[in-house]
């Protein structure tokens, strides 16, 4: 089962911590958002294989859009 990691906020992806096919735990952090000076992780939902990251460092995210995709184990 995949789990869709969303960004909760507007925000620029400061950081990206995780690459496609590492294999992370529930909450373990995917990227780093900088929002009005603020550093915001986002955190893995669930444990499993990272099958996708939908994001650039640089780029700018809106609440909703999909961050990253999980394979559960």
């Amino acid at each position: 089962m995949s789990e869709e990691v969303l960004a909760e906020m507007v925000a620029n992806v400061w950081k990206i911590v995780v690459s496609q096919g590492d294999v992370i735990e529930e909450g373990d952090t995917i990227c780093i958002l900088e929002s009005m000076k603020m550093e915001i992780p986002v955190e893995a939902t669930v444990g499993g294989t990272v099958s996708s990251i939908n994001v650039a460092e640089g780029g700018v995210v809106q609440e909703g859009d999909v961050i990253a995709v999980i394979d559960g184990a």
